[in-house]
């Protein structure tokens, strides 16, 4: 009998992420994967304890995907990058925006934003923007994010087409005007 093909740990992980990036998270299990292995499941339990320490490795893989689409340096100001970046990578990777940004929990939408060094990281970005204190900054941001959120799932789920101009014209008159109002300037 000839031996067994090896799969690596990473060539497993590839798969899975390939699998939730077209078809979602409640598709991946064990023999899908080892379907598009042509293998039994033996090396993907060999590799990996459970499936679901597996799919913990493949939320830290999607995770690190968004935090890439987050770092793209243009001659955008980095705060409307932000934004941005954001609703592109709704566009670009809507399964992965879905299991990120589009699933139950109980964080306040404060709670949720700072939840992580991005969140963070734009609301520093914002602060340079606005000129506000860190704290009203952190309340500005979630009327912001409240809103490319919107604009993110409205393109995530293919509910509405919007043009890369449309986007970016929509975040620019909004937040400014979200700003004015939040200052109490006319708008």
């Amino acid at each position: 009998m000839p031996p067994s093909k090896k799969y690596t740990k990473k060539e497993i992980l590839d798969i899975a992420y390939d699998i939730v990036e077209h078809d979602g998270f409640e598709s991946l299990n064990a023999r899908k994967i080892a379907r598009k292995l042509n293998a039994s499941v033996q090396p993907i339990f060999f590799n990996f304890p459970s499936m679901e320490d597996l799919k913990k490795e493949v939320y830290c893989q999607i995770y690190q995907t968004y935090q890439e689409y987050m770092n793209i340096k243009t001659d955008q100001p980095p705060y409307k990058q932000s934004g941005l970046s954001y609703i592109k990578f709704a566009k670009e990777k809507p399964q992965f925006f879905k299991i990120l940004f589009m699933h139950p929990t109980t964080n306040s939408p404060e709670n949720f934003i700072v939840s992580d060094s991005i969140g963070d990281d734009i609301i520093k970005k914002g602060q340079q923007l606005t000129k506000l204190s860190y704290e009203e900054q952190k309340k500005f941001h979630v009327k912001v994010w409240i809103f490319t959120h919107g604009i993110a799932c409205l393109v995530a789920t293919n509910t509405v087409k919007f043009s890369e101009k449309e986007i970016e014209e929509l975040l620019t008159s909004t937040v400014i005007s979200m700003l004015k109002g939040y200052r109490g300037e006319n708008v």
